[in-house]
């Protein structure tokens, strides 16, 4: 190792070197602060296309109508969820379970084929670390004049600018939180609210815990959060393998490094394409030297890649010197279209396919989806009982969700039990989005349950939407039993 990175042995001595023996045993030298330095480039460039996409879809959702309502809403009060055209039940959380798994498989192939995209560029950590920095820096400046103005006294100078940042981001940090309640509570009664102080106390409680969470983490911890707090860091290396594209140095052609000249021939001084220069330890939002290798606290956002990219312009040398490759293309110097013909490997095709079948499952469940659901449960306060001419009555409740946003009328109807029928009303309404209960009486004629014998019976309900204008009638059948007594 110490042949192809000379730097790996003195950095391993200097972390060594950050344990400090006390009168009170081993003590551990206190965190440095990582001053990020601004790069531009085109993986920056798509850094920020997320920031944008993510927060605009973010902050702008909750105020967008759909039928004179908020479009996404979950309304935990009344046990619905609002999603555009759907409206789902507590019973629909089986389509909560579909996505979980979608976006897991989807964050295992994306793994495998380019380690940490997830990291590098849509995770809210790293959105609003982003944000925060930029902030920082209109404030405060680039790294080495946030650097100085740490280290400089107190002054009105040093004071307006950290007070001014810190106004940012407080603003920023609620208005966060405001809008992640908006996604429960109508962010239009909640927008009015806020110039009464007029929130309930689980309003006030989520709006100022997720906006200290947001300003806490994206202004404080940063990659404290990826390094120590995010497992995701900590298993990623079982989705990794030597051939996933990750943020790599190439030490065959950068090694040895030196400083040199725009003019100096390196192969003259014996010297490989890196020119030591420390840009993209500096560009690092974790503070790490990717000349290193693999490292569980890079999260792939490839900001050394477009540093290195612009030195390399500069110094008229072929840019990739850190580049996204695989462990098996830098050992076995394969080209671009080698890397990615191994890239695409029966590992990736499998997640491939089964993220497709799932996917394509749950649209079409979505799709042929029931636009109303129907639970039977028994009267459980009198299972079966004796009524006029010898008969037998059961009772029933029907629970009954419209998943439409308009009223619609119901009729139950009776199958699989002969001689029972229905005593009570059969037809009623739903309003829209609503659960209705609906009580039943069902009765078997005395002659009949002689014939049945004493025990449970099956029983079928059948629920039918009545086709009103455009819309088609649709059944619903639920299973149930008639019980006659001994």
């Amino acid at each position: 190792m110490s042949s192809t990175n000379p730097r790996v042995i003195p950095i391993v001595a200097a972390e060594a070197a950050s344990e400090v023996e006390g009168e009170g045993g081993w003590l551990f030298e206190k965190q440095k602060k990582i001053y990020p330095r601004s790069v531009t480039g085109t993986f920056a460039n798509w850094r920020w296309a997320m920031v944008w996409l993510t927060q605009i879809v973010f902050y702008g959702l909750p105020w967008l109508q759909w039928n004179d309502r908020q479009a996404v809403l979950f309304d935990l009060a009344a046990r619905r969820f609002y999603i555009f055209g759907l409206v789902l039940h507590p019973q629909d959380l089986v389509y909560l379970a579909a996505l979980l798994i979608v976006c897991a498989y989807s964050l295992f192939l994306f793994t495998a084929v380019a380690g940490r995209l997830w990291c590098g560029f849509t995770c809210p950590q790293t959105v609003y670390t982003e944000i925060f920095l930029w902030v920082e820096r209109r404030f405060e400046g680039d790294r080495i004049a946030r650097m100085r103005l740490d280290e400089a006294p107190w002054s009105f100078n040093k004071l307006w600018r950290k007070a001014g940042k810190q106004a940012v981001w407080i603003a920023i940090g609620l208005w966060t939180g405001f809008t992640l309640v908006g996604y429960f509570t109508p962010v239009k009664v909640l927008w009015s609210e806020a110039f009464t102080l007029g929130f309930g106390p689980w309003e006030w409680f989520w709006v100022l815990f997720y906006g200290f969470a947001t300003y806490g983490n994206a202004g404080y911890l940063r990659e404290q959060v990826c390094t120590y707090m995010c497992p995701y860091a900590r298993f990623q290396s079982a989705m990794f393998d030597r051939d996933t594209l990750i943020v790599s140095y190439d030490p065959a052609r950068g090694e040895p490094r030196g400083s040199r000249g725009r003019k100096v021939d390196p192969k003259s001084k014996g010297l490989g394409d890196c020119i030591d220069c420390g840009l993209c330890v500096q560009v690092c939002p974790t503070g790490i030297d990717i000349r290193n290798g693999l490292q569980y606290q890079c999260i792939g956002c490839a900001s050394c890649v477009d540093v290195c990219n612009e030195v390399m312009d500069k110094m008229n040398y072929e840019r990739g010197l850190i580049r996204f490759a695989t462990q098996n293309g830098l050992s076995n110097r394969w080209s671009k279209l080698q890397t990615l013909k191994r890239v695409l490997r029966p590992r990736v095709l499998v997640y491939t396919t089964v993220l497709a079948l799932i996917c394509i499952g749950f649209v079409v469940s979505l799709a042929l989806r029931s636009p109303f659901r129907v639970d039977v449960v028994r009267d459980r306060g009198a299972l079966a009982r004796l009524v006029d001419d010898g008969a037998i009555e059961n009772v029933y409740r029907l629970q009954v969700m419209n998943a439409t946003e308009a009223t619609q009328h119901y009729r139950v109807t009776l199958e699989g039990l002969d001689g029972a029928s229905i005593t009570s009303k059969a037809e009623f309404e739903v309003g829209a989005a609503e659960a209705r209960w609906w009580p039943v009486s069902v009765q078997v004629p005395h002659a009949a349950t002689r014939a049945l014998g004493p025990g449970a019976h099956p029983l079928r309900f059948r629920v039918e939407r009545l086709a009103r204008g455009d819309d088609g009638s649709v059944d619903v059948v639920e299973k149930s039993t008639f019980v006659v007594p001994r």
